[in-house]
C-alpha cells in the first residue's frame, strides 16, 4: 500500500472513471470512490478489494463532497458533462467544480488531478463544451489546493463515445455524406495512455501544478480514422462525399439515427472535431514516459473487446436516471402521484437456473423472445423521438449488471437468481418500472412473474397506460411462455394477471 496515499475518485461510475479505479488498486493505493448511486459500482469484479472504499455522494452537494474526502490526499475530477440537451450544463459544471474546491481545500489535499479537453479556448468556432471545460480548469486552479490539468482530444477504446460512434457510422454506412470537419486535423489518444498518464501523474511531482496536454503518436483526421478502421475490421474502403451544409448540430441528429450514440452526446463530439485539437506541447512525455498506442492499434484492440464481449466500461454507464423515489417501499401509494401497477405470471414445472439464464440474456441481439417486429418498431419509433431506441444494446450477450443499458432500459437492480428490475429510459408520458421475480416451489415448481410499474405524467401519461394495456397484457403474457419454452418447460397453465400490492413494492 502507497504509504499514507488515500485517492478520491469522482466520476467513479463513468467511462475513464471506471477504468482507472482497478489500474490504482493494482499500482496498490488505496481508493475511496464517490458516487451518486454506490450499487453500480458494487456489481464491477473489483468492487469488494480491501483498498476500496465506495461512499454515496453529490457533486452538486457540497457537504457530501466534502465528508466525501475526508482523509484523501488527492484527488481525480473526472466528472463533466457530455449532455447538450441539459441547458443548464455550464452551470452544473461550474457548481460542482467549485464543490470539488471546497472539499480539496477544507481536507487539506495535496492535489487535484482534472481530465479535460483540448482546444484553443481563443478558437472562434469553440464548443459551449470545451469553453465549459476551460472554465471548470479556471475555478480549479483558482483553489488553494494545486492542480494538474490534463487535456484530451478523442479517446480511443473498446466503448468509448468516439470508439462507438465510428464504429457504427463505418458499419453501417458504405457511403458517407458527411461534413466538413470530417478534415479537421486531430490528435486520438488510446484510453490505455489516457489511464497511464493519470496513474503517472500521482507518482510524478514536476505535474504539480501544469496544464500538459496528452495525445497518441498520430495526428490526423476523421477520414484517416474511417480508413484505418476499415482496415483494421477488414470492410471495403468507405466512399466519403463531404457537403457544406452539415452542421455539428444536423451531424448530430444523422448520428443519433445511425449509431447508439445520443445527439445529446454527439453533438459536443462533433463540435470537438469542427476545431483543430492536437497537443502544442509533450512536456508530459518526459514526466511520465509511456508506450504511446498508435491509432491502428487502438481501433484494433479495442474491435477485440467488443468481439470477446470484455467491454470494461462504456460510455453509456455514466450518467443515467436513479431509481425513481416512488419505487421505494414504504411512500404512500399517493406520494408523487398515482402508481399503475400490473402483474404478469406463469406457473411451470422447470429448472429455475436456466429459466434466470433466459432473464438474464434477455434484450439486444438476443431479443424480447416474443414479438420481435413491434419491439424493434418501439424502438424506431423512441429513436425518433430523440430516445435511445433499441441502438444501445448489451454491453455483453449473457451476463448483466447494475447500471448496465439494455437497449432502451437500464439496470437497477440485479440478484441471482430470482431478480431483475429495469427502468425505463424510453421516451414515454411517464416513468416506468419493469420486473422479472422467480418463485421457487416444491420440487421444480416454478413460478415467474413480471410486474409492470408505471408513473403517468398528466392526462397524456393515464391515456398511455389505458391505452397500452391490451397491447402489454398480450406482450408480457407472451415474452413469460417464450421464457419457459425456450428451455422446455411445460407450463401447468396459461399465463395470467395479478393484483400487485402496495406493500410488495420492489426494494431497491
Amino acid at each position: 500500500m502507497k504509504a499514507n496515499k488515500r485517492i478520491l475518485i469522482t466520476g467513479g461510475t463513468g467511462y475513464v472513471g471506471g477504468r482507472l479505479i482497478p489500474l490504482l488498486l493494482d499500482r496498490d493505493y488505496s481508493v475511496r470512490a464517490m458516487v451518486r448511486s454506490p450499487q453500480k459500482l458494487l456489481a464491477r469484479p473489483w468492487a469488494r478489494h480491501p483498498a476500496l472504499e465506495i461512499v454515496p455522494g453529490d457533486a452538486l452537494d457540497q457537504a457530501s463532497f466534502v465528508k466525501a474526502g475526508e482523509g484523501c490526499t488527492n484527488a481525480y475530477y473526472l466528472i463533466h458533462s457530455m449532455n447538450a440537451h441539459k441547458r443548464q450544463f455550464a452551470e452544473a459544471d461550474r457548481k460542482a467544480a467549485e464543490n470539488m474546491v471546497a472539499c480539496a481545500e477544507r481536507n487539506g489535499m495535496e492535489r487535484i488531478i482534472y481530465l479535460g479537453g483540448l482546444g484553443d479556448k481563443d478558437h472562434a468556432d469553440l464548443s459551449h463544451h470545451l469553453q465549459s471545460r476551460h472554465e471548470v480548469e479556471g475555478i480549479l486552479e483558482k483553489g488553494r489546493v494545486p492542480v494538474t490539468n490534463l487535456r484530451a482530444a478523442m479517446i480511443l477504446g473498446s466503448g468509448s463515445a468516439s470508439f462507438e460512434m465510428l464504429r457504427y457510422l463505418v458499419d453501417r454506412l458504405p457511403i458517407m455524406i458527411t461534413p466538413r470537419w470530417l478534415r479537421t486535423p486531430c490528435q486520438p489518444i488510446a484510453i490505455t495512455n489516457v489511464l497511464d498518464y493519470l496513474a503517472g501523474c500521482l507518482s510524478s511531482p514536476q505535474t504539480t501544478g501544469k496544464t500538459l496536454d496528452i495525445g497518441g503518436p498520430d495526428i490526423l483526421n476523421y477520414q484517416n480514422l474511417i480508413d484505418i478502421f476499415c482496415r483494421v475490421a477488414g470492410l471495403p474502403k468507405r466512399v466519403i462525399v463531404s457537403v457544406p451544409v452539415l452542421t455539428p448540430w444536423l451531424s448530430a441528429k444523422w448520428i443519433h439515427l445511425v449509431t447508439p450514440v445520443p445527439a445529446s452526446i454527439a453533438q459536443p463530439l462533433a463540435e470537438g472535431l469542427s476545431i483543430p485539437v492536437f497537443c502544442k506541447d509533450n512536456a508530459i512525455r518526459e514526466w511520465v514516459p509511456i508506450p504511446l498506442i498508435s491509432c491502428e492499434e487502438a481501433i484494433r484492440t479495442a474491435l477485440e473487446r467488443v468481439q470477446q464481449e470484455q467491454v470494461d466500461t462504456c460510455c453509456f454507464d455514466g450518467g443515467g436516471r436513479l431509481p425513481p423515489e416512488w419505487a421505494t417501499c414504504g411512500d404512500a401509494d399517493y406520494a408523487g402521484g398515482t402508481v399503475m401497477r400490473r402483474g404478469y405470471r406463469i406457473e411451470f414445472e422447470g429448472d429455475a437456473s436456466k429459466i434466470w439464464q433466459a432473464i438474464e440474456a434477455i434484450g439486444g441481439r438476443n431479443g424480447w423472445y416474443f414479438a420481435q417486429p413491434l419491439w424493434r418498431l418501439r424502438g424506431m419509433l423512441d429513436r425518433m423521438a430523440g430516445g435511445p431506441g433499441l441502438a444501445r444494446g448489451r454491453r455483453h450477450s449473457q451476463k448483466l449488471r447494475i447500471g448496465d443499458a439494455l437497449d432502451f432500459w437500464r439496470v437497477v437492480a440485479h440478484e441471482p437468481p430470482h431478480r431483475l428490475l429495469l427502468l425505463s429510459e424510453m421516451k414515454a408520458p411517464g416513468d416506468a418500472l419493469l420486473e422479472f421475480r422467480i418463485l421457487t416451489g416444491s420440487l421444480r415448481h416454478v413460478k415467474l412473474e413480471m410486474v409492470s410499474r408505471f408513473l403517468p405524467r398528466g392526462l397524456a401519461g393515464i391515456g398511455y397506460w389505458y391505452g397500452m394495456l391490451p397491447v402489454h397484457d398480450w406482450l408480457f403474457k407472451g415474452i413469460l411462455v417464450q421464457i419457459a419454452h425456450r428451455f422446455g418447460a411445460s407450463p401447468t397453465k396459461p399465463p395470467d394477471t395479478f393484483p400487485v400490492e402496495t406493500e410488495l413494492e420492489c426494494k431497491l
